[in-house]
């Protein structure tokens, strides 16, 4: 009988996306470092490379802790996830007969389950991933995401941002999102994330303000002469081209945070007026939804210091069971927190009697210690506080 019944299962098993098969070729960056050496080099050295379950911490224990408390397949879970994670993926989606799969343990041999332990999937966001999509729909609803938002080329077709570019190994095409609109690209994933309970807790597309810089500014870094490619097409002679790099450099880098916010002070009477600016084009914090900004004031006496105390920049989440809990199954949150694109935060802090001086540091955490707790996080990183900048002010 669970014979007859794994049949019928599997063969109504929903499959979502279109999926396009992509050549063993293609398929894993190891194939791009002969002509892309450096390039590899450093996505390989990315968040983006870690981007899959067996590489990021925070990311698995999200999808172990939503599928507990969903009491959805772990599978299941991974797959909804994987639209932006590892969104070459052959299954796209699942349905309710995979659920009772996976329930009475029938889905071993499933196609779900043979497309997540895939090798294909363990580099996360690869080569193929960005350099394979043929067309955008940004005009698409704002909750449709990841795989679901793009149409990808035929394997072996790679598109990037040159007109003139060849390869006797792939054929190679231009695409405008990959020059002049390059934030559709980073849009398909870095957009709008929203809960099972219908939160949206991160909206980046929404908050973006296009002004002087763009994604790749800043995460992709200026402009350089330098070589995409080893090959020798020019004349016989390495091609030079205006290129960026492809560390993808996010909240995960120190070097990131150094004066990404300004700060300064005011005092009011009895009061400290603390003034954040955000000069980039996209709030902050963002990206994530329990991620914090942390004030540490110190206040003193000359050398001697009189009092402490932090301010926590962060939001906090509840559940449809009025609890703690992460931004992924929230029914609602405190305020946002964050400091606005191209915009302002003031805060206002009493002064402490006697102290003639006061000290403040900004930093950053990926993390708030609420969802850290709940999520059980053991790595450094989490508990890590990036320093963003500080400042003085001489009191009266």
């Amino acid at each position: 009988m669970k014979t007859v019944l794994a049949i019928f299962l599997a063969t109504s098993v929903m499959f979502g996306a279109k999926v396009v098969e992509v050549d063993e070729r293609f398929q894993k960056s190891q194939s791009c470092k002969a002509c892309h050496l450096r390039i590899v080099k450093e996505w390989d050295e990315s968040w983006h490379a870690k981007s899959h379950y067996e590489s990021d911490e925070y990311f698995r224990a999200t999808i172990d802790y939503v599928s507990r408390k969903t009491r959805k397949s772990l599978n299941g879970v991974k797959v909804e996830c994987a639209a932006c994670h590892n969104p070459r993926i052959s299954v796209t989606s699942t349905d309710m007969n995979y659920e009772i799969m996976a329930v009475m343990e029938l889905d071993k041999g499933s196609k779900v389950n043979q497309a997540l332990s895939s090798d294909t999937l363990n580099e996360g966001i690869n080569c193929i991933v960005c350099h394979n999509i043929d067309k955008i729909h940004a005009d698409k609803d704002a909750s449709i995401r990841g795989i679901h938002r793009v149409e990808w080329s035929k394997s072996g077709i790679m598109t990037g941002p040159y007109n003139d570019a060849s390869s006797p190994y792939h054929k190679v095409e231009h695409r405008d999102f990959m020059s002049n609109n390059s934030e559709q690209l980073c849009f398909v994933c870095h957009a709008n994330d929203k809960s099972v309970e219908g939160l949206v807790f991160t909206d980046m597309q929404s908050e973006y303000q296009k002004d002087k810089k763009s994604c790749v500014d800043c995460h992709m870094g200026e402009v350089q002469l330098g070589a995409a490619a080893s090959l020798k097409i020019d004349k016989g002679k390495v091609k030079e081209r205006e290129i960026r790099g492809h560390g993808f450099s996010g909240a995960h880098s120190a070097g990131m945070w150094e004066d990404a916010l300004e700060l300064s002070l005011l005092q009011q009477g009895d009061e400290i007026v603390i003034t954040i600016s955000n000069p980039q084009p996209h709030n902050i914090p963002s990206g994530f939804g329990s991620r914090e900004l942390i004030l540490d004031l110190s206040y003193k006496k000359g050398l001697s210091e009189l009092e402490n105390s932090s301010i926590s920049l962060t939001r906090h989440y509840t559940s449809k069971r009025d609890k703690p809990t992460i931004p992924h199954l929230a029914l609602s949150s405190t305020k946002d927190m964050s400091i606005p694109a191209n915009g302002t935060k003031i805060l206002k802090v009493p002064t402490v009697k006697g102290a003639t001086f006061v000290d403040v540091k900004l930093s950053f955490r990926l993390v708030n210690d609420e969802v850290k707790s709940i999520l059980n996080l053991k790595e450094a990183i989490w508990s890590e506080k990036f320093f963003i900048v500080s400042t003085s002010l001489k009191l009266k």
